[in-house]
């Protein structure tokens, strides 16, 4: 029987999709934080020479990466048009509210459970570096680090599916600055919320927490000022 000798070509092909795997998926999230820090907002057409020359890439990798972000439902192709940001109807938007509060309050159990003093340190240093840029930080350095202090939190929860899934949906809604906080008063107190969701965590107040989350989670601005109080903190 003739040996088969292995095709050079298609062995160096083989060996050079594992390296080129981790840009396309850099490729994709870069895309992907842009859209949600409102970069591209919903409906907006995506000119892939523009996008060639802000991400530095090829069409081909291009192409690929918008087809993937397809999938996630970040983004829509119109058959001989192109590419645009998806753009969910409000029915849309509430449905996928729904099912973030659900899973949120989940993954708030889990932190409550699993959270040590180390992760509660660093969560609340994340906390007050929000609080820190309210006074001069521009919104997408605010925007970033509400997002830190998210991904922090739910890093913490010790199931990474329901995390994977919670990032998932936080990635399909409005949840640009310009959507995300319809106000100054708004940003000032989803700060005070994640600082007292600390402070809850710290005290053991688990019932505390997720009220604090449901409250965090529907973003709205709170007609009591006692609802996101500080708790005392104890001394010593």
């Amino acid at each position: 029987m003739p040996t088969v000798k292995p095709n050079p070509k298609t062995r160096a092909a083989a060996v050079a999709e594992p390296r080129d795997a981790a840009p396309l998926a850099a490729l994709v999230d870069r895309i992907a934080v842009d859209i949600q820090a409102g970069v591209y907002t919903p409906g907006t057409w995506l000119k892939q020479i523009d996008l060639e020359a802000r991400y530095g890439c090829t069409r081909m990798d291009l192409r690929r990466a918008l087809d993937q972000l397809v999938a996630k439902r970040l983004v829509e192709h119109v058959h001989n048009r192109g590419y645009h940001v998806y753009e969910a109807d409000s029915r849309v938007y509430a449905e996928l509210h729904d099912i973030r509060l659900v899973l949120e309050l989940r993954a708030a159990e889990l932190v409550y459970q699993h959270a040590t003093p180390a992760d509660m340190r660093e969560l609340r240093r994340l906390a007050k570096r929000f609080e820190a840029l309210l006074p001069g930080g521009t919104v997408f350095e605010q925007y970033d680090a509400n997002i830190a202090f998210h991904v922090r939190w739910l890093e913490v929860c010790s199931n990474r599916e329901l995390r994977e899934l919670i990032m998932e949906i936080r990635r399909r809604g409005p949840s640009a600055p310009i959507f995300q906080w319809k106000s100054r008063a708004r940003i000032e107190q989803s700060s005070r919320e994640h600082l007292a969701m600390v402070d809850a965590l710290e005290e053991r107040q688990l019932a505390r927490l997720q009220k604090l989350v449901r409250e965090h989670i529907h973003q709205t601005e709170s007609s009591d000022p006692a609802a996101v109080q500080r708790l005392p903190r104890k001394v010593g």
